[in-house]
């Protein structure tokens, strides 16, 4: 009991409401990442509450002056992947299964899907929705979150390696689709001049 009392002294309240409302201030973003990482609203929603759930259950284990958005991102992709895993389905790590499949997202009319209209032309948003998952979460994560490649190993558990190398063909593949749509559905460059 008496460690109890010492952590409800005024500094430890002050260190924990300040903990929630940074930790609240990337709602959205870990909203739109879940919405990528599940391509449904309320699997999404459900991400994202477990995701502070166990946040907030665990901020005495956080270390303050770190990133704490990517901390919050590493438990929002385990805890990704644990359900999946619970599901029965395969890990999102195997890239032969994933390469293969390319989840179809639904309409949404979220807050993520708000602000990508505004943001985001709309061939691009929906170039970047038909990549495969394990391309379109390094892309997210670095290009629209702006995480660098080792905090993005870290949050992905992978090499920086491997991060860089699906970043690199996640863009290709994108730059590809979008050129393709360019071309109304045909490779720019084998149509070339007549």
């Amino acid at each position: 009991m008496a460690t109890r009392r010492r952590q409800d002294t005024p500094a430890a309240s002050a260190r924990s409401a300040a903990f929630e409302t940074e930790a609240l201030s990337c709602l959205n973003a870990l909203y739109s990442t879940a919405l990528r990482l599940t391509a449904n609203r309320a699997d999404a929603e459900d991400l994202v509450q477990e995701t502070y759930l166990k946040a907030f259950r665990s901020s005495g284990r956080f270390e303050p002056g770190t990133n704490l958005k990517a901390w919050l991102f590493t438990i929002l992709h385990n805890t990704f992947l644990n359900t999946r895993r619970h599901a029965g389905r395969e890990s999102t790590t195997d890239e032969a299964d994933e390469l293969e499949r390319v989840p179809q997202a639904e309409d949404v009319d979220g807050p993520e899907q708000i602000l990508l209209r505004k943001t985001l032309d709309a061939d691009l948003q929906a170039a970047l929705d038909s990549l495969p998952g394990i391309f379109r979460e390094a892309v997210w994560l670095r290009d629209v979150e702006d995480f660098s490649y080792a905090e993005i190993a870290n949050i992905l558990h992978v090499p920086v390696g491997t991060v860089m190398s699906r970043i690199s063909r996640g863009r290709r593949l994108l730059y590809q689709r979008l050129t393709a749509r360019a071309g109304g559905g045909k490779d720019i460059e084998a149509a070339g001049p007549r």
